[in-house]
């Protein structure tokens, strides 16, 4: 039978209060990660589970692999299009009833296979935006909950250079979204390298690797989740702090069971709220969120 389940609520809480409540405060959140723990592999999970069902399959490009007793976590084939960045909060006893049928495909076959079964998708623009809000203008859906308040943006020598509409809807290392007032033509673009929230200024520079306290090779994670296994010390893995950024050398030092320290072999602008997610090659060993 074909069922609906009406999960609203749960994502009201659990995503859209979240990320509202993160933007307040200065932090960047991640509302794709909470959806697929709160939502998708939470709520859902659970009540198809208790319904009798097996096993539930989603499309995400992420491979789920059984080894021995363990479940791996693993990048999809199409390095384009993988997903394991936003899976970093799943369990051992959630991936083993999880399925993820076009993990092991490039997108170009699933169109493929899509019209060869003459899916109405086959076509259809690749999906962009918020899980489940789709390509909202995420300032603009802010702007319903957060008042605008206009501020300074300062260049990096404190001059003051232009204004913005609000220190919380910009986010570490954008180039836009605030207006420059001063400036001549041979200025390149400004990135936004630091935020004072308590003031409401936007700190900006041509240089978005300019020396400044958000600019880290040391930093911290909490609400840790290691999936299969524990990081080891002095091994060298890789970290990815935005979903399809670079993949960063760092070693791991595990504080306590929800804590840990990331340390990376080069400095990179690092914002709060952000999820870090760590990959031993293309196993995701789990992550946490940026303190």
């Amino acid at each position: 039978p074909f069922l609906t389940f009406n999960l609203a609520d749960v994502y009201k809480k659990e995503v859209a209060d979240y990320m509202i409540r993160e933007y307040k405060s200065g932090r960047t959140p991640n509302p794709d990660v909470m959806c697929n723990k709160e939502v998708k592999f939470g709520v859902f999970l659970k009540r198809a589970i208790s319904m009798g069902a097996d096993f539930v399959a989603t499309g995400h490009y992420a491979i789920n692999k059984l080894r021995i007793t363990n479940y791996e976590l693993q990048k999809g084939k199409d390095p384009s299009k993988d997903q394991s960045y936003f899976l970093w909060t799943l369990n051992q006893k959630q991936l083993s009833k999880i399925l993820f049928p076009v993990g092991n495909l490039k997108k170009t076959e699933v169109r493929k296979l899509a019209k060869k079964f003459n899916l109405p998708v086959a076509e259809k623009k690749d999906s962009q935006g918020i899980c489940f809000l789709g390509a909202v203008d995420l300032k603009e859906f802010l702007k319903h909950y957060i008042k605008e308040k206009k501020g300074k943006v300062l260049n990096e020598k404190g001059e003051e250079i232009g204004h913005h509409d609000g220190v919380v809807f910009h986010t570490l290392g954008e180039r836009h979204g605030f207006m420059i007032t001063k400036k001549t033509p041979k200025d390149n673009a400004y990135y936004i390298v630091g935020k004072d929230v308590k003031k409401n200024i936007l700190y900006v520079s041509q240089n978005k690797n300019i020396s400044n306290s958000n600019i880290l090779t040391n930093y911290r994670i909490e609400k840790t989740n290691w999936i299969n296994e524990i990081p080891k010390v002095n091994k060298i893995y890789t970290a990815q702090i935005r979903y399809h950024g670079e993949f960063l050398p760092c070693k791991i030092r595990i504080a306590s069971k929800v804590k840990a320290q990331v340390i990376l072999k080069k400095p990179i602008l690092v914002a709060s709220g952000q999820s870090c997610v760590i990959y031993n090659d293309d196993v995701c060993l789990g992550g946490g969120v940026v303190v």
